[in-house]
């Protein structure tokens, strides 16, 4: 990876076409789209994002429907 984006990560790509704001909330949805996730029904860290918004568990076979970047969305 080029040498600018070690301390911006992944959103370095956009260099300054992007504005600070912007490439802060890109950072911080894809780094919880990476992160592991425990299936709602084995327990187990084996969760996958199979299209947005629908998640397969790779042990069990469990599919379930949750946020487009975390298995599970918060309610207000």
């Amino acid at each position: 990876m080029y040498s600018h984006t070690k301390k911006v990560g992944s959103p370095g790509r956009y260099g300054a076409r992007l504005s600070r704001k912007i490439r802060e909330n890109v950072k911080t949805i894809e780094d919880q789209k990476r992160k592991q996730s425990s299936c709602q029904s084995c327990g187990k860290k084996t969760v996958k994002r199979k299209a947005c918004g629908i998640w397969t568990c790779k042990s069990c076979g469990a599919e379930y429907t949750g946020g487009a970047h975390t298995p599970s969305t918060k309610t207000k």
